[in-house]
């Protein structure tokens, strides 16, 4: 067990001087103008930073992010298919898909899914 603990703090440490030393070799020397802006993309860093903004963009990806979510919460769902209760696997897949519809009939409801305002 002794043996293990020294090799991988000794794998550890070698790893650590291998980043540390490429760390140290990769960075440039001299400084460029483009680098050194903030937006690296082109834009004149001397114009006004704080363009107007569509909320719409905003709102589309926080629905897109609740129901990929709940997407990545129907996959248990799906594997566990073959080991649960057939009635309780029903029960907790209609109350999930209750759930869900209930939210999407909240944002169609509160007008988040049209674009035009």
């Amino acid at each position: 067990m002794l043996i293990i603990l020294k090799m991988s703090l000794i794998i550890i440490t070698i790893c650590f001087i291998m980043m540390f030393m490429a760390s140290i070799l990769s960075k440039k020397s001299f400084m460029d103008r483009e680098k050194s802006s903030p937006f690296e993309c082109g834009f004149d860093p001397k114009s006004a930073a704080r363009l107007p903004f569509s909320i719409q963009f905003f709102l589309i990806a926080v629905i897109f992010l609740i129901f990929d979510v709940e997407i990545t919460l129907l996959i248990p769902l799906i594997m566990t298919l073959k080991i649960t209760n057939m009635y309780m696997y029903m029960y907790i897949s209609f109350f999930f898909f209750f759930i869900l519809l209930a939210g999407l009939y909240h944002e169609w409801n509160q007008g988040a899914l049209n674009w035009m305002l």
